[in-house]
């Protein structure tokens, strides 16, 4: 079954154009360009690749992806290039859930979720009972999805919070420095901080904020999805860096020992007492 012409009806719409428009941006014949979206006419390669090159969209996604069933966020990034049929890359279709009034929801993975989520996170069924809300001031171009911080690798946002992220189709945009969750192969969710090293060795180097955790590497391979990190809300006032502040603590007190033991050799040292006796009357 070909979804052509539905689909370049789809575009169409999106950008806003009439047949008119595209017809003759395409160097064709309106009539011609009807024929095709109504099914009355068939594309030969020629057309195909001009549909291609225009909607920035390969004549495979073209000929066998429905469009119509993708979310907006997926076809927002379908429109920007993240064609898999283009880029190269490996289809990733994300599992969401849409509101009353059809715009996409903000699901919510607790701690408790986690655990399903490591295998239920392409399954519709899964998604669609987690706990959802909207953030009326993020962009409803783009997917998000908001996941609890567990443990204390990335102090000071404290355990518990909440993290939202951004969906990222395409992983050679990671950009290094940059916090993200990362659902992972073997670790399930992570939230890291990210060194980019996909073209250079397939992999992601990640780090934790709290510095007594030490990097560690994910490849590509083990990587189910990527979320970049948004905002984060929690109901306690993040500490300062705790380890760093004890370091600091830990010295301040070693130095005030050293000048307490050198303070002590001096009094305790007998040549410096005879020699004070000697202006003694």
């Amino acid at each position: 079954m070909s979804f052509f012409a539905s689909n370049i009806k789809l575009l169409r719409k999106r950008r806003g154009r009439t047949q008119d428009d595209v017809a003759f941006l395409l160097d064709m014949k309106r009539p011609t360009l009807s024929g095709y979206e109504n099914e009355v006419a068939q594309p030969g390669l020629e057309a195909l690749v001009a549909f291609s090159k225009y909607y920035n969209v390969s004549i495979d996604t073209l000929v066998k992806v429905d469009l119509s069933q993708l979310s907006e966020s997926q076809l927002s990034q379908l429109e920007r290039g993240y064609d898999i049929f283009v880029t190269g890359s490996k289809l990733r279709v994300l599992a969401t859930t849409v509101d009353s009034q059809n715009e996409e929801n903000i699901e919510m993975v607790s701690e408790k979720a986690k655990a399903g989520y490591r295998t239920g996170f392409a399954d519709p069924e899964f998604i669609k009972v987690l706990p959802t809300f909207q953030m009326p001031f993020l962009s409803k171009q783009k997917k998000y999805r908001s996941f609890q911080v567990s443990g204390d690798s990335m102090l000071p946002i404290p355990e518990g919070s909440w993290v939202t992220c951004e969906f990222v189709q395409n992983w050679n945009l990671v950009r290094d420095r940059h916090a993200y969750v990362i659902h992972t192969l073997n670790d399930g969710v992570v939230f890291k901080v990210v060194e980019n090293l996909i073209k250079t060795e397939g992999k992601l180097r990640l780090h934790s904020l709290n510095p007594i955790y030490e990097p560690y590497e994910v490849h590509v391979n083990d990587i189910r999805e990527v979320w970049k990190f948004v905002n984060f809300i929690s109901s306690q006032i993040p500490e300062a860096n705790s380890p760093v502040d004890q370091l600091s603590n830990q010295f301040s007190q070693l130095k005030k020992e050293v000048e307490s033991i050198k303070s002590k050799l001096k009094n305790q040292n007998p040549l410096q007492g005879k020699t004070g006796n000697l202006f003694e009357d």
